[in-house]
């Protein structure tokens, strides 16, 4: 029983991988037409050259079968590569883009989204790894810069020991492409082990629950309204 029910789960899962790769080869082609051409040829180059090979040392079906898998493999890497640069394109120039290659920058990483934002919605995203605390920013750069400079105010109160990064995606002087965001973070070097990691997170964590339990105020303070400094005073 058990294994029939493995090879019904299986079997189920199959089309929706099927369908999952139609839907991103659709996708990629509104952006890039001649993707089914380019995979094409990497595949019949790939294959053909391996059963050259295969004839000219006198094992064609030995060297076909290996060119066979090899141009597959080729064709997978060369579709992936393609589809992650039209959804960066897609992705980019829209609100929380920068959030969205954070979260799948791969292990290791923990991304916090939206730590800070302003009413332009400029917004500050933040992710932890071995190479310490990253900022990234995605928005207007001036209205960024305060925003920034807050955020490492804070990281300093709270980890002094751990080094902040910051960057500010864009495409002008000075910034970070979106499809280069993952690169230029894994790029940095790696100060930090993995208990001291799990350690930042936890004080970020731990900060992040106290300012949540805070008990603000709903709705705007009335005006000339002060905050008590002290509890009651005792009569």
């Amino acid at each position: 029983m058990a294994r029939k029910e493995t090879t019904a789960a299986a079997s189920a899962a199959e089309p929706g991988r099927l369908k999952q790769i139609a839907l991103t080869y659709k996708m990629t082609r509104r952006a890039d037409s001649k993707i089914g051409l380019i995979i094409a040829a990497v595949g019949i180059v790939t294959f053909g050259v391996f059963l050259a090979i295969g004839f000219w040392i006198g094992h064609p079906i030995y060297l076909g079968i290996l060119g066979f898998l090899l141009a597959f493999l080729a064709m997978a890497i060369v579709f992936g590569r393609r589809a992650e640069r039209a959804a960066f394109g897609q992705m980019e120039g829209q609100p929380g883009a920068a959030a969205a290659v954070l979260d799948k920058i791969g292990r290791g990483w923990t991304t916090t989204p939206a730590i800070a934002m302003n009413r332009s919605q400029d917004v500050v995203h933040r992710t932890v790894g071995k190479a310490g605390i990253v900022l990234v920013a995605e928005g207007n750069p001036n209205r960024l810069k305060p925003l920034l400079a807050a955020e490492k105010r804070k990281m300093a109160r709270i980890v002094a020991d751990v080094p902040v990064h910051d960057v500010i995606v864009g495409n002008g002087e000075g910034q970070v492409e979106l499809k280069k965001l993952r690169t230029t973070l894994l790029k940095l070097p790696r100060v930090l082990q993995g208990p001291q990691v799990t350690a930042t997170n936890d004080r970020l964590k731990a900060m992040g629950d106290l300012m949540s339990n805070m008990p603000l105020p709903k709705g705007p303070m009335p005006k000339g309204a002060r905050i008590p400094r002290g509890g009651p005073k005792m009569r």
